[in-house]
């Protein structure tokens, strides 16, 4: 299908890259650029998500539309490296695998360990579909044991043991299971204060930081990043009636059937907007 429609698109004068021999990219992306009364615009938009018709209607996820120019102009590198693979972009914004996803994140979380080795509040609050990288696991494992708070929101596969003395006697992994499938990639960190928050194509797997071509991207507007955390993470942590905890065991006990329900929080405060538009 995708040559195909490749032949078809070249044929309408479509210009179209094949992409990264070796790399699958997974990345939700698109890049406008225009001009408007003279002056040359850029519009980038980050997705979580597929552009696919049929499961928009069942998937939850979250688009980031733009046009601040650091995003835009990164975006514009990492088109430019799909084109010409021979040469890795700097990128001042974007969090992008291959290249530097994981010791990004590493960094990121090795920020709240010194925070909490100086006694100060510290706190990661990750959301995706699938942990499973031996590396990141190992390094939540020293984040717990340095007394870092550290909440996980896996709706699949999540190879971290919750609960093994020593070692994570306190990480929380929950998963929500309910009307809609849980798709939304968000990283939290608390940062002294100073919150950051990425939203990204990629679980964190060893595929999707080292065989594909993905994008995490900052939040900066404290209003958008306000709105996720009240969105896609409170009402998900307070969750008791459609969340499943991890035991030790690896198996999942539901945390309760008569609590809160962070789905149907969220299309209630929809059906409620909806009302007042």
């Amino acid at each position: 299908n995708n040559l195909y429609w490749a032949r078809k698109l070249q044929e309408e004068g479509a210009r179209v890259i094949h992409g990264v021999p070796g790399l699958k990219v997974h990345s939700k992306l698109i890049l406008i650029k225009g001009r408007s009364q003279g002056e040359k615009f850029s519009i980038a938009h980050f997705g979580t998500g597929n552009f696919n018709e049929r499961t928009s209607q069942v998937y939850t996820d979250f688009a980031l539309l733009t046009s601040r120019k650091q995003l835009c102009s990164d975006l514009e590198q990492l088109f430019s490296f799909y084109e010409n693979n021979f040469q890795i972009q700097k990128f001042k914004k974007l969090v992008v695998a291959p290249f530097f996803m994981r010791n990004t994140f590493t960094d990121l979380i090795e920020a709240e360990i010194n925070e909490a080795r100086q006694k100060k509040p510290a706190q990661l609050i990750l959301k995706m579909n699938s942990l499973v990288d031996k590396e990141m696991i190992k390094l939540l494992y020293k984040a717990h044991q340095a007394g870092v708070k550290i909440t996980l929101i896996v709706r699949g596969a999540c190879s971290l043991i919750t609960e093994l003395k020593g070692w994570s006697e306190h990480i929380t992994a929950i998963s929500i299971v309910d009307k809609y499938l849980e798709h939304t990639r968000v990283f939290y960190f608390y940062h002294g204060g100073k919150e950051k928050l990425y939203i990204s194509s990629a679980d964190w797997m060893s595929r999707n930081m080292f065989r594909r071509i993905e994008v995490a991207w900052p939040v900066n507007d404290a209003k958008l990043r306000q709105r996720i955390i009240d969105e896609c993470l409170v009402p998900y942590l307070h969750d008791a009636q459609d969340a499943w905890e991890q035991l030790p065991d690896g198996q999942y006990r539901r945390v309760g059937e008569a609590g809160p329900s962070a789905q149907q929080a969220l299309m209630r405060r929809h059906a409620a907007q909806l009302g007042r538009a």
